[in-house]
């Protein structure tokens, strides 16, 4: 790109000086040429074009390295131009933001017409499945922001691997080996000392950041800057979810076995209520007839006063005396 650029830029330049200098010695000489101004015209764009071999773009966004004869050079040239010797390669590497998800995503169809428009997609990683303080394993849909350190992007340039073949290997490379085992060994470390319930609600944005602390430590020796973590979505496995709603069925038959518990012990306690009160008025009846059968034996007339007492001042219509001989009709109308 930068011979092409310089070529095309030198014949422009070449043809408008040629053009002035060439009306210059019309005028000057009547059309005649010297042997200065023939080597004249020819020096500017060999001049220029020595200049230009030596001129390097970098473009918005990238970072170049350079690798010399004797090896990767040991500093990194930031966007902007850059004289750099002819005979020096410069590899430019992206130093944007790049974002590795840990998530579920649907089988791709490489037979589906869209399918390299999703090439991107089949390096990114399922769902992580971690285990709780409970030891019950939780699933977690992650995302990690990371880039590389553009001071640094020789290093990772003269020490990361590209022999997959991939266009930008490198990063395949340090999402495979370096983002992706880092995020699920933080995620573990930290999950481990949180509740099932704590994970799926009250705790997330603090694992994240406690994720994020400790992968940006795991991750600096290999010269990446990691901007976020992003938890996106925290699923129970089937196991726990059955045996969650197992215990719901097991305490609302426990609530509902408490109550009628209780019931039984209210009629229990009201029957033990009844019980005594029936109990006391026998005995109160029981003691009261005593007492009035005592009274009556020691003295006789008290059945005539309760006789008195009940009389209702009529007198009866038939009587019969002691002897039964004798029949009386007392008419109470004659």
């Amino acid at each position: 790109m930068k011979i092409i650029t310089s070529i095309a830029v030198l014949a422009i330049i070449y043809s408008i000086v040629a053009a002035v200098i060439n009306s210059f010695i019309r005028k000057s000489n009547r059309g005649g040429k010297t042997l200065f101004n023939s080597v004249f015209l020819w020096i500017i764009p060999v001049i220029y074009l020595a200049f230009a071999s030596f001129l390097t773009i970098i473009p918005a966004q990238e970072c170049g390295v350079v690798i010399t004869p004797s090896g990767v050079k040991q500093q990194t040239y930031h966007t902007g131009w850059h004289l750099i010797l002819p005979w020096y390669t410069v590899q430019t590497m992206d130093k944007t933001e790049q974002v590795y998800t840990c998530a579920k995503r649907t089988a791709i169809n490489r037979d589906d017409p869209n399918y390299k428009s999703y090439k991107a997609e089949a390096t990114q990683s399922e769902t992580v499945w971690t285990p709780t303080i409970d030891g019950i394993k939780m699933g977690f849909d992650i995302s990690a922001s990371w880039r590389i350190d553009p001071e640094f992007a020789w290093w990772i340039y003269d020490n990361v691997s590209e022999t997959d073949g991939k266009a930008n290997g490198r990063f395949y490379w340090l999402e495979e080996n370096v983002i992706k085992p880092k995020l699920k060994s933080a995620l573990a470390l930290t999950t481990s000392k949180y509740t099932p319930i704590q994970v799926y609600s009250t705790s997330r944005e603090e694992i994240q950041a406690f994720v994020l602390e400790r992968m940006k430590k795991d991750i600096e020796s290999y010269h990446l800057i990691l901007d976020q973590i992003d938890i996106r979505e925290v699923y129970y496995n089937n196991e726990y979810e059955t045996a969650i709603n197992q215990k719901k069925l097991e305490e609302q038959k426990a609530l509902t076995l408490s109550e009628v518990t209780k019931q039984k012990e209210e009629l229990k306690k009201q029957a033990e209520i009844e019980k005594d009160i029936q109990i006391l008025n026998a005995e109160g009846e029981a003691e009261a007839l005593k007492i009035k059968g005592a009274s009556v034996s020691s003295n006789p007339k008290i059945v005539q006063l309760e006789w008195i007492k009940k009389w209702d001042g009529k007198l009866p219509e038939i009587m019969t005396g002691d002897g039964g001989g004798i029949l009386l009709n007392l008419d109470h109308n004659k």
